[in-house]
């Protein structure tokens, strides 16, 4: 199976499984075999107003899927809880930084034992403070609409904080991620990607799709002609 890396280079799709159809699992995911990660997203009713999935569940997903795991905790105590999924076997892990104490710290232990280290900001978090430790973290996940629910719509107000780190990235030569995750679609992807945005999650755009592998096929054509700095 090839990389993400060598499959596209510029843009990524990562469905998000919250809209796949949890009693058939494994065939939803055979569905996405030409997508780049899947995206796997961990609540604990505490951090967001929502539970869904544990790292038993995870574990399951990591055997059966033929795309890399990318994580997105939205949970409490990330420097508790995160490191397992890692040493699960997921590609990458994103933790908030709103949640966490030492976010540097805690992306290089992620690193240390195999995984891409993430962090993810909620719509009204700031990004300033990352602009310094860019290099600490694989990804930054900029949510454009509140963690905790699929479906909602995108929140084109959270464009110039993307522009902002888009712009940092460059300036400072990093080969960061720039993820977006919430309301992406044909008629938001392009807004994204023309922010700087490289990674896009996408739920009901791909898994409600007639044809998810199609789906995602458009998805990053139309990321790809609009990527800033492609």
């Amino acid at each position: 199976m090839s990389s993400p890396d060598e499959r596209n280079g510029d843009v990524r799709i990562n469905p998000s499984i919250l809209a796949a159809d949890f009693v058939n699992m494994q065939a939803d995911l055979a569905r996405i075999a030409g997508a780049d990660f899947v995206h796997v997203d961990v609540m604990d009713n505490h951090f967001v107003p929502n539970l869904t999935f544990g790292p038993q569940m995870v574990s399951r997903i990591q055997a059966t899927s033929p795309v890399p795991l990318d994580v997105h905790l939205m949970i409490d105590e990330p420097e508790r809880w995160a490191p397992e999924y890692a040493e699960l076997g997921a590609a990458s892990v994103t933790f908030h930084l709103e949640a966490s104490t030492e976010p540097v710290s805690l992306a290089r232990r992620l690193r240390a034992i195999g995984a891409r280290a993430g962090v993810a900001v909620k719509p009204g978090t700031a990004v300033e403070s990352l602009v310094d430790v860019l290099d600490e973290f694989d990804q930054i996940l900029v949510m454009t609409v509140e963690p905790g629910f699929g479906g909602q719509s995108f929140m084109p107000e959270t464009m110039p904080k993307l522009r902002f780190l888009a712009d940092e990235a460059r300036r400072r030569g990093s080969s960061v991620w720039l993820q977006v995750d919430g309301g992406i679609g044909e008629s938001t992807i392009a807004q994204a990607a023309e922010a700087g945005a490289d990674t896009f999650v996408a739920g009901s755009a791909v898994f409600g799709a007639v044809d998810p592998g199609a789906a995602i096929v458009a998805l990053r054509a139309s990321a790809g002609q609009h990527h800033r700095h492609a």
